[in-house]
């Protein structure tokens, strides 16, 4: 027989700028019977006097305080307050990954996100959402495309200020804003404008802005697919080019979640255009020139992949203690002794790894390596049309070796 359930051990609610005229008869009665609260002092303040259990407001940082809140308050009927949906970027998944979600009761209210996009007139489906909360605005610029309408969850009064800045410095300018406050309040309010001549003062805190994004004349158009052109980079010759880069993207794969290893970074442009792939893909790049190094961390940030990590030194050493890839890439440094060992060892089953050279001693250590674990073995060779007199012709790149392979199980 399968065992009755248990009865769920948080109540987490929902609550909007409306208070607690705006919850439903069911989470005002979780709220009621609750014996502990908690949330932030903002939401708290929202619940009435007739409220009367404990109320604890979460300490900052939040993250690392929540195994030992929910721990002190074992055993107790407790509640948790949460700002609109909590399953969307809020309080939800931290619960949900402390106590697994069959412990959770989730009574969500409207987010910000349905408000806004009610107050607009615009489909919450075709709505992209980037947030401020805990993160750096640098990563809104992988999100900006001609023509979208993005939704920016704001970390307080200055963000909209902050936003214009970087829509300024990335060439979009033109973008029309509007800062939505205090949805569902009384007190809502809409303040717009554009991001370029952008003055409006800091307002309430609790805000969402609104992004119809229009690049400026003349600014480097930036797709969303890999093979960014290379003037989108800060360099020192050191770049994979712009085609070379599309098909070693191609090769790797990159799928949602996972994480890539960049051995050999040099302007990060791999790493980071794997990132860009999709919100929730992560990367370590690993540069031994400490220069280079903190050149793949300004190009990250301005291509709004502020997240990606970059280790300074020498691989393999460098590698030491990095968590295990899906992929790895490897740019530079193939005859470095146990370089491409490393990286073969460290991939699981099912990794990916794929080898880019120039010149002769490693296109002869790819070979072998070929010959061993089988994959794909290319040359890839790029020629662009420059003025030969008063005609045209081609001039030819150098060709590139690639060996790219899917490694395999062990077997059984």
């Amino acid at each position: 027989m399968t065992p009755a359930p248990r009865s769920p051990a948080v109540t987490v609610v929902g609550i909007g700028a409306d208070g607690w005229p705006g919850l439903s008869a069911g989470a005002q009665d979780a709220l009621r019977n609750a014996e502990t609260v908690i949330g932030g002092p903002r939401q708290l303040e929202l619940l009435p006097a007739h409220c009367a259990a404990e109320r604890v407001t979460w300490p900052s940082p939040l993250r690392p305080a929540v195994a030992g809140l929910l721990a002190a308050h074992k055993g107790r009927r407790l509640a948790v307050l949460a700002s609109g949906d909590p399953m969307f970027y809020g309080i939800g998944r931290a619960l949900a990954e402390e106590l697994g979600p069959h412990a959770l009761h989730v009574l969500p209210h409207p987010s910000s996100v349905s408000y806004a996009c009610a107050r607009l007139g615009w489909p919450v489906e075709d709505t992209a959402v980037v947030t401020a909360v805990g993160r750096p605005v640098a990563q809104l610029a992988a999100a900006l495309h001609d023509g979208r309408r993005l939704l920016v969850l704001s970390a307080g009064a200055d963000t909209p200020a902050e936003v214009a800045a970087l829509l300024r410095d990335r060439g979009f300018g033109a973008t029309r804003m509007r800062v939505l406050e205090q949805l569902g309040a009384p007190a809502e309010r809409l303040v717009g404008g554009h991001a370029a001549d952008w003055t409006a003062p800091p307002g309430d805190p609790l805000n969402v802005i609104a992004l119809e994004c229009r690049p400026d004349e003349g600014a480097l158009r930036l797709p969303a697919v890999p093979g960014l052109p290379d003037e989108a980079y800060e360099h020192d010759g050191q770049l994979t080019k712009r085609h070379i880069r599309a098909a070693t993207l191609a090769a790797l794969g990159p799928a949602p979640g996972e994480l890539l290893w960049d051995v050999g970074g040099g302007s990060g442009s791999i790493a980071i255009e794997w990132m860009r792939t999709d919100p929730s893909c992560r990367a370590v790049t690993v540069e031994r020139d400490p220069a280079r190094a903190a050149r793949i961390a300004r190009n990250a940030d301005t291509l709004g992949v502020p997240a990606l990590g970059v280790v300074t030194g020498a691989a393999p050493d460098a590698l030491a203690g990095l968590p295990a890839p899906d992929a790895v890439f490897i740019g530079g440094g193939l005859t470095v002794p146990g370089l491409l060992d490393s990286c073969w060892d460290a991939l699981p089953a099912g990794g990916r790894l794929v080898a880019n050279t120039v010149t002769l001693e490693s296109e002869a250590l790819l070979a072998r390596y070929h010959a061993r674990h089988g994959g794909e073995l290319v040359r890839l060779a790029v020629a662009h049309a420059v003025p030969v007199g008063g005609f045209t012709g081609w001039r030819q790149a150098m060709p590139v070796t690639q060996w790219s392979v899917t490694k395999a199980g062990d077997p059984t």
